[in-house]
């Protein structure tokens, strides 16, 4: 097949393989096994995702070097983008799917809200709310499923803190959330599950409007009666907000622990060690060595352009492969092996450049406090079903298990 096909034209894509994004049973914490072929084949590897063609960057200097090429758009409405904009969102458009300059101009008014020295001073309180819920996750006996008892009620109640959410909805956002994230949910469910939560939201910000309080919606209505931007999107940038800042960290709690128990000596790295030097060292190697987005990164080319080596033409989409990205031995040696002490800053679990994720120092605080707590104080903390009878969230664009059973 030739590598120079526009997307436009009427081409047979018969042939190309899928792209392999199911991780083995045997091996949960590995990217599928392909992988490595299409990291060190020669360019960028042509391949169906949910039987959409599309490039696959799999090379860790490949997929920076195409999440800085501003020839490269992440705007979901611009004409060839494989995943179409959210049904019933309409009104607006998140600064997740914009382009520059004016998704760093909606950034900007968010970037505030996520500093590292913020999220410093916000140690205290998720301190609190992981101490809150390891209590109670022990109250209620052993076993226990970590997922729901611990692992999803952290990130959740902590993003809801931030932005004003009442944490007794948290049930309602988190189940229509995981409708949004699933690869294999019909556009019926997807549309019915982004106008669910847009409703909801719409409420809390007319709320916030009649009574505003000390949290990130209310702050940003501020913006809106400045006029510099609209109430809609502050609706769409707090839904996304809502949806990524518990997702990704819970699932990155549940994965992180298990990966921990199946290696007892990297567990009491962590859990013996007083330096917190230690334990953020250990946090970023499990992002890397996880990197559990799976396949939500995407990019379509506005023009012709170079990547890898490889042409890829105006109107042709791209799938960053972070999982395959952060095993790249040009980055990180022996990178299938998970190492506490390996230094992996640069890796690309957050994703690289001006639209890496914006709440990642919170994610990494809170993986700090959440982690070490757990283990140290359930030191016999244990698997209580064989590791093969956990099932994982494949069909998903965050990975981890759907259900996580320990006992103690």
């Amino acid at each position: 097949m030739s590598t120079t096909a526009n997307m436009t034209d009427p081409v047979d894509h018969t042939g190309l393989p899928p792209f392999p994004g199911v991780r083995s049973a045997r091996c949960p914490f590995d990217p599928p096994a392909g992988y490595a072929d299409w990291r060190e084949g020669e360019g960028l590897r042509r391949a169906l995702w949910r039987g959409e063609p599309m490039w696959v960057v799999s090379r860790f200097a490949d997929i920076r070097e195409a999440l800085s090429d501003p020839r490269l758009s992440a705007d979901d409405r611009t004409p060839g983008f494989p995943v179409p904009a959210a049904a019933g969102l309409e009104v607006a458009q998140s600064f997740v799917r914009m382009d520059d300059p004016e998704h760093i101009r909606l950034r900007r008014m968010l970037t505030g809200e996520f500093t590292v020295k913020r999220m410093e001073r916000l140690r205290p309180l998720i301190q609190e709310q992981v101490d809150h819920f390891l209590e109670q996750m022990i109250s209620q006996g052993s076993p226990a499923d970590l997922v729901s008892a611990y692992a999803f009620p952290i990130p959740s109640m902590v993003i809801s803190l931030m932005l004003g959410v009442p944490y007794e909805d948290h049930t309602f956002f988190q189940e229509h959330s995981a409708t949004i994230v699933r690869a294999d949910a019909t556009d019926e469910e997807n549309q019915a599950a982004n106008l669910a939560l847009a409703g909801y939201m719409y409420e809390l910000v007319a709320r916030r409007e009649r009574e505003p309080t000390d949290d990130l919606i209310s702050r940003q209505l501020q913006r809106v009666a400045a006029g510099e931007i609209s109430r809609d999107t502050v609706v769409v940038n707090g839904l996304a907000l809502l949806v990524a800042g518990h997702e990704t960290t819970a699932n990155m709690i549940a994965l992180g622990t298990l990966a921990l128990l199946e290696k007892p000596d990297r567990l009491a790295r962590i859990r013996d060690t007083d330096d917190p030097a230690v334990v953020a060292n250990a946090v970023e190697e499990l992002l890397r060595y996880l990197t559990i987005v799976q396949d939500g990164i995407f990019r379509v080319a506005t023009e012709d352009v170079t990547i890898g080596g490889q042409l890829v033409r105006a109107g042709e989409a791209l799938l960053m492969n972070l999982p395959a990205g952060n095993r790249d031995a040009s980055f990180s040696a022996d990178p299938d092996t998970f190492d506490a002490d390996r230094n992996t800053r640069g890796h690309l679990a957050f994703g690289y450049g001006t639209h890496q994720c914006l709440g990642q120092p919170l994610a990494r605080v809170e993986l700090q406090i959440a982690l070490p707590a757990l283990l140290r104080r359930l030191p016999n903390l244990q698997l209580a079903v064989p590791l093969d009878q956990i099932a994982f969230r494949n069909n998903t664009i965050t990975y981890g298990p759907h259900v996580l059973p320990v006992a103690w």
